[in-house]
């Protein structure tokens, strides 16, 4: 058999990684959709480097966009398979690739109406509401820690990954010949101390392990300071400065984090009395799909659900609903709080949030994740003193505050602590990816320490062959 990587491969997203079997047949690990690449963004994700049709199985480790939001694309050019997922996987990739739809729709009309003026040919979504619905009929459920036979001489069981509701790493056992070979692909891994979520499960012994690496060279702060740390952001901004408090932050996973960090502000009586937005329908649905999962949570906020039933809702939370409530957040200098995806700035509202309070220095733009370094959260973070928002070029008078240590990506510890429970010398090779290729390299030098003999790091669309 063989392996080709076709996304993730030296950058962090767009997560595909193609196993072909002796016998033909074709297990996609992950669809993800290419997100905050510049101009590149566009061309990557026109193109898989496969044909969709020859598709036999996907197998979806979690639902994040940059690894399920080309999967109705999939389905647009031929792929009539079936895609495995946990439970809670299957329900966000329904909100979420429908949303990813709409953004596509909704920022074309934008884009299409300047390129009109300027009498370009207008763009084309990569798909529409239509395929991000109808490809949701060929979802299988897979519990956890259950061998599923797939076909013949295939089988594949889920562990918790710990990252977001649902997320698992994703591990086959291949027979051909007589011989069996033992494949683990990583997902994203979360975190050992995580908030919200238990710690990422062990997992057998593994042939060959293709293991995320987004952040392979560097430690995270203690993750029990960030609500300290988001009290005295707001203060500063809200309070001192009378501003707004922007914060871009992922549907699934960070924006439910920020509203249980606000929410023990508010049981501590420490929430600062302003208003605090979440301008994302999505985010709505999202933190109502992970209610729905308590099961899938640690044990401290299991505790604590035991005297607080909703532990994602306090006092002075609004939820934004339409597109004209969202453009009277711009419109108001009142000092608030608006939490809005995409975690990367580079789609949806909180693009427009950025847009119209850039130019002004009592505001503050907080990251709290992982940005490409091409997208707009990336070019803030680096501290670009220009940016260019719809075409359009905005001078950074705003503050740009950081507070990274929110990442649902494990840290260098909690990798290695993931791969703890393997004889590092019975894996035969383990592919590095979903990482910057500087990073990787760092990572590879300290696996290299921990006995794991033999790494690569891909490049796109790389084939290797499995012995």
């Amino acid at each position: 058999m063989k392996i080709t990587f076709h996304g993730a491969a030296r950058i962090v997203t767009g997560s595909k990684h193609l196993i072909t079997l002796n016998n033909g047949k074709n297990i996609l690990l992950d669809c993800g959709m290419f997100q905050g690449m510049g101009r590149d963004t566009i061309t990557l994700n026109e193109t898989f480097g496969f044909d969709a049709s020859t598709i036999d199985y996907l197998v979806l480790s979690h639902a994040h966009i940059d690894h399920s939001g080309l999967i109705p694309k999939l389905y647009k050019e031929g792929f009539k398979g079936i895609i495995f997922a946990t439970p809670a996987t299957k329900e966000l990739g329904a909100i979420l690739l429908e949303d990813s739809a709409e953004i596509q729709r909704d920022d074309t009309r934008y884009i299409n109406k300047k390129r009109a003026r300027q009498g370009l040919p207008p763009f084309e979504p990569l798909y529409d509401l239509d395929d991000a619905k109808e490809v949701l009929n060929l979802f299988s459920n897979v519990d956890y820690n259950i061998w599923t036979a797939i076909e013949d001489g295939v089988e594949l069981k889920f562990t918790d990954a710990g990252h977001i509701i649902g997320s698992a790493a994703v591990h086959l056992r291949i027979k051909e010949n007589g011989k069996t070979t033992r494949i683990t692909f990583s997902g994203d891994v979360g975190r050992y101390n995580d908030a919200i979520l238990k710690s990422p499960a062990e997992f057998d012994q593994a042939d060959y392990i293709i293991l995320e690496s987004t952040y392979g060279n560097r430690l995270h702060d203690d993750i029990h300071g960030n609500v300290d740390a988001l009290e005295q952001w707001i203060k500063h901004t809200c309070i001192d400065k009378k501003g707004k408090l922007i914060i871009p932050a992922f549907s699934v996973g960070r924006t439910q984090e920020l509203l249980y960090a606000l929410n023990q502000l508010e049981l501590e009586n420490r929430l600062p009395a302003v208003p605090i937005y979440v301008d994302s329908p999505l985010s709505r649905e999202a933190t109502a799909v992970l209610k729905k999962f308590p099961n899938y949570f640690n044990k401290k906020i299991q505790k604590i659900m035991q005297q607080d039933a909703d532990p994602f809702d306090f006092k002075g939370l609004n939820f934004i609903k339409t597109v004209d409530e969202s453009k009277q957040l711009n419109e108001t200098d009142q000092p608030c709080v608006i939490i809005s995806a995409s975690g990367m700035a580079d789609a949806g509202r909180v693009k427009h949030h950025i847009k119209n309070n850039i130019g002004h220095s009592k505001n503050t733009i907080l990251m709290v994740g992982y940005c490409e370094p091409r997208s707009l959260g990336g070019r803030l973070m680096r501290g670009d003193k220009e940016v260019k928002i719809y075409s359009e070029l905005f001078e950074v008078v705003a503050e740009i505050g950081k507070m990274l240590n929110m990442s649902a990506h494990g840290d260098y510890d909690d990798l290695c602590q993931f791969l703890a429970c393997q004889n590092s010398k019975l894996v035969k090779k383990l592919f590095l990816v979903h990482g910057d290729y500087d990073v990787q390299q760092d990572f590879a030098k300290k696996l290299h320490k921990k006995g794991f003999d033999v790494i690569d790091i891909p490049q796109m669309h790389q084939e290797f062959k499995l012995d």
